[in-house]
């Protein structure tokens, strides 16, 4: 059975990760979580008090980047990769609302998307693997066999995120959730280098109303006909 590349894109809170962990598990695949490559050089950035509260010193950070070493290290307990940054796993503090307020605009940095997808094209060289971001089947895979481009209503994903921060014994307001959803929307959409966008050939998944079992099987299903028909050639 040959392998594919399965690139998902989406916007915040559609559930891509989750998605994209079942998948990789069920196809025996290499799963990488874009998102909290850039969760961690926002992070390493607020702890270097460039970034956050008034504070966007881009130009620093930029000089900073080749001392941000990041790895994803596998967890056999939780049965996914987590995130390594300097070899501290920073996997619980790059989930934070605070880092989410923030992460949109280092994303949206030139230098630093440079680095993180050059990093990405590297891991899926082999193939064999689900990869989920903004911009996986725009600029990093633009060849891959399956894109898929996930996407809800911005009060749908607020109450997801809501409800997954307050478990995290986070204290928030939704309003607060909500704003942080809209707002990362508009800065993903538009930014100026590789912006959140469909791909021509991406399938729109617009899981508003739809459960974790339903959404999985759906995908499961396409990316199943996508490996037979690329065995078939």
């Amino acid at each position: 059975m040959q392998k594919i590349t399965v690139a998902i894109d989406g916007f915040s809170s559609t559930g891509k990760s989750t998605i994209a962990k079942q998948l990789a598990k069920a196809l025996g695949y290499i799963y990488v979580d874009t998102g909290a490559m850039y969760r961690a050089v926002t992070l390493f950035a607020m702890r270097n008090n460039l970034m956050g509260a008034g504070v966007n010193n881009q130009s620093t950070l930029i000089k900073l980047l080749p001392k941000i070493n990041l790895k994803f290290v596998y967890n056999d307990e939780l049965g996914f990769a987590e995130m390594y940054l300097n070899n501290e796993n920073v996997e619980k503090q790059i989930r934070t609302l605070e880092v989410s307020k923030n992460v949109s605009p280092v994303a949206a940095i030139e230098e630093v998307r440079f680095k993180l997808v050059e990093m990405q094209k590297k891991m899926g060289k082999e193939k064999g693997i689900v990869m989920d971001g903004r911009d996986i089947g725009t600029v990093v895979f633009p060849d891959a066999e399956l894109k898929l481009f996930m996407t809800a209503s911005a009060e749908k994903r607020a109450s997801r995120r809501y409800k997954e921060l307050l478990d995290r014994g986070d204290d928030v307001s939704y309003e607060e959730v909500l704003k942080n959803v809209q707002d990362r929307d508009y800065l993903d959409s538009h930014r100026e280098f590789s912006p959140l966008k469909l791909a021509p050939d991406a399938i729109e998944f617009d899981n508003s109303d739809m459960g974790l079992k339903e959404q999985f099987e759906r995908i499961f299903n396409y990316a199943e006909r996508v490996i037979n028909k690329k065995d078939a050639q």
